[in-house]
């Protein structure tokens, strides 16, 4: 079974519209997918889409280590951010074996916005954060990276490290695969990154057009 895992935590930007939005674009551009999961702390009812309660309080985006906690997926499994849009064919995501987007400023540095693994493959991320959870939200637990922002891909991309994991790069596997959200052109996909304040529902022409297609 191929999942695409979400996560939605209360009290931010993101709320049920966008868990309805990127499910509609999951299930017209990748149907590879056999099931959509969103981890949140909301009563959430989307069609297609099966909520699982976030266990921990853990704030903002800390919430997404809870997608790798053991047994929630078997098979190929996809976390993948709520503000990503689906234009065109994205099927590649889903096939089997570790990958990650590569982080836009970051060279050589994982991004969990897209974040890929088999079966229980990363649960020891879920394991090790959840032990010290107040540890590793602290800016210089990982030492130093070149991230200005601590969050949780930081984290990831440490303890994989440490595991010595590396994940293969999505932008090298699929090079026309990934295109980041540029305001000056219309025409973007088939799957679409925002970075920084950029983000769908403030995007214009044919990107905003995907993101609110019925």
């Amino acid at each position: 079974m191929t999942t695409l895992i979400t996560v939605l935590k209360g009290g931010g930007r993101y709320d049920a519209v966008w868990v309805e939005r990127l499910a509609r674009g999951v299930r017209r551009h990748a149907p590879a997918f056999d099931r959509i999961l969103c981890l949140t702390d909301l009563p959430l009812a989307v069609a297609g889409v099966k909520r699982v309660p976030l266990r921990h309080d853990w704030p903002a985006w800390w919430a997404k280590m809870e997608a790798f906690r053991p047994g929630l997926t078997r098979g190929p499994t996809l976390l993948c951010d709520l503000d990503t849009v689906f234009t065109g064919p994205a099927d590649a995501l889903g096939e089997p074996g570790l990958a990650a987007m590569e982080d836009y400023f970051h060279k050589g540095r994982l991004s969990s916005a897209l974040l890929r693994w088999d079966g229980g493959a990363l649960d020891f991320l879920h394991a090790a954060f959840a032990a010290e959870p107040e540890r590793w939200m602290a800016p210089g637990a990982c030492g130093p990276v070149p991230n200005a922002v601590h969050g949780d891909q930081v984290v990831i991309d440490h303890l994989m490290r440490q595991e010595g994991l590396r994940p293969d790069f999505l932008q090298r596997l699929h090079p026309n695969l990934l295109d980041f959200y540029d305001p000056r052109r219309a025409e973007h996909g088939p799957v679409v990154i925002f970075i920084g304040a950029a983000k769908p529902d403030t995007a214009t022409g044919p990107v905003r057009s995907a993101w609110e297609a019925p």
